[in-house]
């Protein structure tokens, strides 16, 4: 049986701006007043990105609010923060990332029992003409999941 998971924040703009390819579960270093403030739920993932440099990947502009009671232990709320992956693993996304003009996403941060998690999607940008495409197929579909609740009464 495996550990709960527990989802303190998911990134949905990154599926209305991304067709998501691929997924991966990284570890992230925190402070101990992050994850305090994690906890609470007080972390805002809109308009992160990951980066790997020198070998490392890191996440980048992941607002996580300062701990109320954490005074001069409190971090900066958007530094950057190395996240915790094999190094084959990003080295073969570093390789995806440079040449085929995919970004690396965050697209949730969740506990895994006592641990943090953050899944970050390889994703490749959609266009003004994508997201029309996806926004009628949402809106056709709810249609006729109304016409059929509406006939099956």
């Amino acid at each position: 049986m495996g550990e709960a998971v527990k989802i303190v924040a998911k990134n949905s703009k990154a599926y209305h701006d991304y067709f998501v390819e691929e997924k991966y579960e990284t570890g992230i270093e925190l402070a101990g007043t992050e994850v305090k403030s994690i906890r609470l739920g007080h972390v805002n993932l809109k308009d992160s990105f990951c980066l790997i440099k020198d070998g490392e990947i890191s996440v980048q502009g992941m607002h996580i609010s300062p701990y109320e009671k954490g005074n001069i232990f409190n971090k900066d709320p958007r530094r950057s923060r190395r996240l915790l992956m094999h190094k084959r693993e990003i080295m073969r996304l570093f390789d995806r990332v440079k040449q085929d003009g995919y970004s690396l996403i965050p697209l949730s941060l969740y506990f895994k029992g006592p641990r943090v998690k953050l899944e970050i999607g390889l994703a490749k940008g959609k266009k003004l003409y994508d997201k029309r495409e996806s926004s009628a197929r949402r809106d056709a579909k709810r249609e006729m999941d109304r016409v059929m609740k509406t006939r099956n009464r």
